[in-house]
């Protein structure tokens, strides 16, 4: 856990199940910075950039469709909507892009863990710590760093997610003409 905890940035990428739904991530996490990447759910993709306490999605026409239906979908097709990663409508995806709380989910909720067999994940030799009370496999590096390289759930929260390019750089950018959310909502 450590080596993963002082990394300053990492690629993620796989499907999870989040409160009973798929969600399938391609995403790159810059410590303490935010992140930015693609995030699928239900059938609708997002485009998600999290920088300087806010957080900007540009979804698909179906997912625009999906939260207002096909006025907006028109109005927003190919726009940057921006809110606040702390609060309001975003908050949820905002979460995906925190490096720190990502990592501190995926390995501090756990059960009793066994060392399990030896293995490769993307050419790099890792062993796996299976989670034996709640299902789930970890596969840790073995050479260099003890570093997570890849995390399989079983269950009704299952799903596969790889972790690679670790402490890569990686540069966020706030896109342009976003449409702020929180001020539309405020009637201002």
């Amino acid at each position: 856990k450590l080596a993963a905890s002082e990394a300053t940035s990492v690629h993620i990428v796989g499907s999870i199940v989040s409160e009973g739904k798929p969600i399938t991530l391609d995403m790159e996490l810059l410590s303490g910075k935010g992140g930015q990447g693609k995030i699928g759910q239900e059938g609708f993709t997002i485009d998600l950039v999290e920088t300087e306490g806010s957080v900007y999605i540009n979804g698909s026409a179906a997912f625009y469709r999906h939260v207002g239906g096909t006025a907006a979908a028109q109005l927003l097709q190919g726009r940057w909507l921006k809110a606040p990663a702390n609060s309001g409508e975003l908050v949820s995806l905002a979460s995906l892009t925190n490096l720190s709380k990502l990592i501190d989910t995926a390995l501090a909720n756990h059960g009793a863990v066994t060392k399990g067999a030896k293995s490769t994940i993307e050419g790099q030799p890792a062993i796996a710590i299976n989670d034996t009370a709640k299902g789930g496999t970890l596969y840790v590096a073995t050479t260099g760093k003890a570093l997570p390289l890849e995390i399989a759930k079983n269950g009704k929260e299952s799903g596969k997610v790889v972790l690679n390019r670790w402490n890569q750089t990686v540069t966020l950018k706030a896109p342009k003409n976003a449409i702020d959310i929180s001020k539309l909502q405020n009637g201002g």
